[in-house]
């Protein structure tokens, strides 16, 4: 015989403690102190996120923590705040818990919002602090009501009126009562603005990787040649991805960097760029970047013309087109190749284009090999060449200088500043045999330093280390040709040794005499040494052919005492720079061309000469490029972001502004009076007040409310309450609740 189980009897253990465990987990995630946990955790999170400079290359993240921190940071995900798994688990929390608590008390809010209160009695609205009672003699109840209806309606009460057990008539007011859907509307808020982070995050991609297979890869070929399994369809619903475009050419997929690689996103149309448009201010700082492009329809062939500038995007198809940055699309470069080794001087035509690798012709560099990788021109250079204001060699400081500088905006800078068009430059790698590379940047024009126009060639090693620059002279036609054809010569053994001998004759007193042996020896040895043709000496300096003025300083050093270094390395300069002219002469003829005038420009040329022939072995490059004349090609590099949580996020930030407005300046006010009868015909009306937070201003508007009704029925109040803070008993609520049933 089976049994049955009553309505009554108990739930089993099992169920009913999953039961207990779910309520207090929903207890858990609806209470107040948690959803204010997390919101201050997602704070917390923003503030680091937007201190720490997001999605930069890891190298960057380095230099400006170390080592040591920056792989903690890059464990926490710190460097990726908006994307990473604990962020995105804080917001499901976050819409977890307010989504809660509104579910719970929304109900109950909405309820009291559209309850008038009218089921009060007699006794509890005289138990009520805020109350006044008046006692009309000369108008009948009926009337009564009406005034009372009346002046409550100006005030601007909604009211209901209803008979009660006792005879007596109640009438019920409210106002202000949807304030309470401030608080619906400020937690509803939060709720939607999470959730269009949501939308926006990494989330979807996410979901696709692990649902669909998708896997990121490094993207080291074609973009259309990726398989499908790196790309994402035209139909995913969030990105943000960078296409490079170039000019006259068209890109249908953006690039879309994740954790370990990159993916494709392929797009519903293509865009083409038909112009990049750089405006300048008269100093030479660029004022507008802007992308004349065409936007062609994959699925219907429209073609929209569109022009996208920084901060102006263009939308198609729900999809934004920001112009992020711009660079080299590819120009073709002639240059002359001059080489930096040996002793020859013959320049080779040099032809190149960016973004392309090319080799170096063997004349230049003796078959070695090396190949030269084009990789950014940039046809306008702007930069900062100021120096003090100077007055005969010093500093001046004008009182107007000094009152300008610390008056006005706090966006002044004391210091003045003079940029400059460089004019064009070319970056490139050389690329050895071995697989080494320096990277290198030479400018156009010459400038002017010291009273010198020179030519900046800059070289570094690594990509974080700055460059270091070589200023080769430029001559009276404004090329590197005297500088190369003396570099050439220095290299050349028998152009040394004519050299030395025409400047120790030049210091003899009888100029048919013999030179003396001992001193072209000497200035040999010191004019071989500054060549790099003394391995024996210059081994002290590291570097077998390293010569220049550590090779001379090497020999200060060694042969001569301390206190008579300087003396020495003075003398030894002049003789240098004597030999340098003598060297410079016969590699003019050399090269069909007459001796120059010793005069102060060419002494300041030789002296720039030296200088840079001193720092061309650390140059480490076997020819310098000379640019020569270029076709450019400009290429933009456009931001794409499908972001369907935009316009929630909007949606979210005007319930918050809604909420918070009503919160603060819509205030709920309760309003009753209970009429009765008196025995001389006339009314007693009872007056009583409430609100759900009692202030300050809650107090004045009941002194005003009270005063006048009693001016409108004519009559006094006949029991004066006095209230003070004290009286004013505060509950979890805000306040003492009134005695109302």
């Amino acid at each position: 015989m089976s049994e049955h189980r009553s309505a009554k009897s108990p739930v089993p253990w099992g169920i009913r403690e999953n039961i207990d465990g779910l309520k207090s987990l929903t207890e858990l995630f609806g209470s107040m102190r948690f959803a204010i946990s997390l919101l201050v955790m997602l704070a917390v999170a923003s503030i680091i996120g937007t201190v720490i400079t997001q999605e930069e290359p890891y190298p960057n993240y380095v230099n400006q923590f170390g080592p040591f921190w920056a792989d903690i940071f890059l464990g926490a995900g710190l460097y990726n705040v908006y994307g990473s798994w604990w962020f995105v688990l804080i917001l499901i929390f976050v819409v977890t818990s307010v989504s809660i608590c509104l579910t719970r008390n929304t109900p109950r809010m909405i309820a009291e919002m559209r309850s008038w209160k009218d089921r009060v009695r007699e006794g509890s609205l005289r138990a009520f602090r805020h109350k006044g009672e008046f006692d009309v003699a000369a108008v009948c109840c009926s009337d009564a009501v009406t005034l009372v209806t009346d002046h409550a309606h100006k005030m601007g009460y909604k009211l209901i009126t209803r008979r009660t057990e006792t005879g007596g008539i109640l009438i019920a007011g409210k106002r202000g009562v949807h304030n309470k859907l401030g608080y619906i509307s400020a937690h509803a808020a939060i709720v939607v603005i999470c959730i269009g982070a949501l939308l926006d995050s990494k989330l979807p991609i996410e979901l696709q990787m692990r649902l669909f297979g998708k896997t990121p890869t490094e993207i080291d070929t074609a973009i259309d040649a990726i398989s499908p399994s790196h790309r994402l369809p035209p139909s995913n619903p969030t990105f943000r991805g960078f296409a490079l475009v170039a000019e006259g050419q068209r890109a249908s997929s953006a690039v879309l960097s994740v954790e370990n690689g990159s993916l494709v996103q392929d797009l519903p149309f293509s865009i083409r760029l038909n112009k990049f448009v750089v405006d300048y201010y008269s100093t030479g700082m660029p004022k507008l970047f802007a992308s004349d492009i065409a936007v062609i329809d994959h699925r219907t062939g429209e073609r929209v013309v569109a022009r996208v500038e920084v901060n102006k995007p263009f939308t198609y198809d729900g999809i934004s087109i920001y112009q992020s940055s711009f660079q080299d699309g590819g120009s073709t470069l002639a240059m002359t190749a001059w080489p930096m080794r040996g002793s020859s001087s013959t320049a080779e035509p040099f032809e190149g284009m960016v973004g392309a690798t090319t080799k170096i012709g063997p004349r230049a560099v003796s078959g070695k090999g090396e190949a030269v990788e084009l990789t950014d021109f940039r046809a306008i250079n702007v930069e900062d060449i100021s120096d003090s204001n100077t007055r005969g060699g010093k500093k001046t400081h004008l009182l107007e200088e000094e009152l300008d500088a610390r008056l006005g905006s706090g966006a002044k800078s004391t210091k003045s500043t003079d940029l400059r068009n460089l004019g064009p430059s070319v970056r490139y790698k050389i690329r050895s045999a071995d697989g080494q590379a320096r990277e290198f940047v030479n400018y156009f024009l010459p400038i002017d330093v010291s009273g010198q126009r020179v030519f900046l060639a800059g070289v570094r090693v690594g990509v974080n280390d700055p460059f270091r620059f070589l200023r080769i002279p430029a001559d009276e036609q404004n090329s590197v040709k005297e500088w190369m054809n003396l570099r050439a010569a220095l290299g050349t053994p028998d152009l040394r040794v004519q050299a030395t001998h025409r400047f120790v004759r030049r210091l003899q007193l009888d100029p048919e005499g013999p030179t003396p042996k001992h001193l072209e020896e000497q200035v040999l040895h010191v004019l071989d040494l500054f060549a790099g043709a003394n391995p024996d000496e210059t081994a002290i300096v590291s570097a077998p052919s390293l010569g220049g003025f550590r090779a001379i300083s090497g020999l200060v050093d060694r042969s001569m005492p301390t206190l008579e270094q300087e003396k020495a390395a003075r003398e030894l300069l002049r003789t240098l720079e004597g030999v340098t002219w003598d060297l410079w002469q016969l590699a003019r003829g050399r090269n069909g061309e007459p001796e120059a005038e010793l005069d102060e420009k060419h002494r300041l040329f030789i002296r720039s000469s030296i200088n840079a022939l001193s720092d061309s072995f650390f140059y480490g490059a076997p020819v310098f490029l000379q640019l020569d004349s270029f076709n450019q090609v400009q290429a933009s590099v456009f931001q794409l972001t499908r972001a369907p949580g935009k316009d929630v996020v909007y949606l979210g930030s005007l319930l918050l502004v809604l909420g918070i407005f009503s919160m603060f300046y819509v205030r709920e006010r309760r309003l009753w009076f209970w009429l009765t009868d008196t025995e001389n015909g006339g009314t007693r009306v009872l007056m009583a007040m409430s609100t759900a937070r009692r202030t300050l201003d809650f107090e004045k508007d009941f002194a005003r409310t009270r005063d006048s009704v009693g001016a409108m029925l004519g009559v006094a109040n006949m029991h004066t309450t006095r209230v003070t803070s004290a009286s004013v008993t505060p509950t979890a609520s805000g306040g003492k609740q009134d005695p109302v049933k």
